[in-house]
């Protein structure tokens, strides 16, 4: 099977919300190669992400946060209210609104 070589010009990261269950949703994390042909793309801190219909919905309003210092490493969600400024380390925030 070949190997899909991504491009910087059409590669993202599609940012989904997907059933969890008991325990409600889940948010999902993938570097894909193109967009699907009913995705919103929203560019955001110079990065594109890629978002289905039914993960917008939820998404709406959501502000994604890399946040990296001695304590933690990662991507945080948080959803209507925008994080409060960092004190240390490097973040980088991405909201996602697709209207």
């Amino acid at each position: 099977m070949a190997e899909e070589k991504v491009s910087p010009e059409s590669a993202g990261l599609r940012v989904a919300v997907l059933p969890g269950g008991c325990s409600g949703f889940r948010y999902s994390l993938n570097v894909e190669a193109q967009p699907a042909a009913d995705d919103v793309v929203i560019e955001s801190a110079g990065v594109r992400l890629f978002v289905d219909e039914f993960s917008s919905q939820y998404l709406n309003g959501t502000v994604i946060d890399y946040k990296s210092n001695f304590q933690e490493s990662g991507f945080a969600f948080e959803n209507r209210t925008p994080p409060a400024a960092a004190a240390a380390g490097r973040r980088s925030r991405l909201s996602v609104d697709p209207s």
